[in-house]
């Protein structure tokens, strides 16, 4: 068997509108993969410790019941140190506009430079509950209560 036909078929239509001709849509880079490249617009320059947004030239219409979820480009994260920072940011239901991506520069010293088409975040979509909001005067019990940050340990400070 290839790859190929291990292939999961597709799930779900997504209605897509390019808006900057000449912007490739989102693609999945490999079969199996979960996130879907995006793409800049624009040149542009990430100095060390720099944030900017950045548009994507795509809007979607994702079907109620779903979210879109924007996620650091993993090849940019670790060797360059760019990142998203709102990881993941969130694309409702709802939301027609463009997709834009906030990029953070986490480098200390280098300056990344970008070309238009370039592959800048992934895009995860994933089937979400909506919720029932019941209030009540006190919740259940359960084993960590009200522990937070930390409360489960799992590191020594030295």
């Amino acid at each position: 068997m290839t790859t190929e036909t291990l292939a999961p078929k597709t799930t779900l239509n997504v209605e897509l509108k390019i808006l900057d001709d000449g912007i490739e849509a989102p693609s999945y880079a490999q079969p199996g993969d979960a996130g879907a490249d995006l793409r800049t617009t624009v040149d542009f320059t990430l100095e060390p410790g720099e944030r900017k947004l950045v548009p994507t030239g795509v809007a979607v219409a994702l079907p109620f019941g779903t979210v879109g979820l924007i996620h650091p480009r993993s090849g940019l994260a670790a060797k360059h140190g760019i990142t998203v920072v709102n990881a993941p940011g969130t694309i409702d239901a709802g939301y027609r506009g463009e997709i834009s991506v906030c990029l953070l520069n986490t480098d200390k010293a280098k300056t990344m430079e970008f070309k238009r088409g370039d592959r800048i975040a992934q895009f995860v979509i994933q089937r979400i509950e909506i919720a029932s909001f019941i209030q009540v005067e006190a919740l259940s019990e359960s084993v960590r209560g009200t522990g937070g940050f930390g409360s489960t340990g799992g590191f020594t400070a030295s």
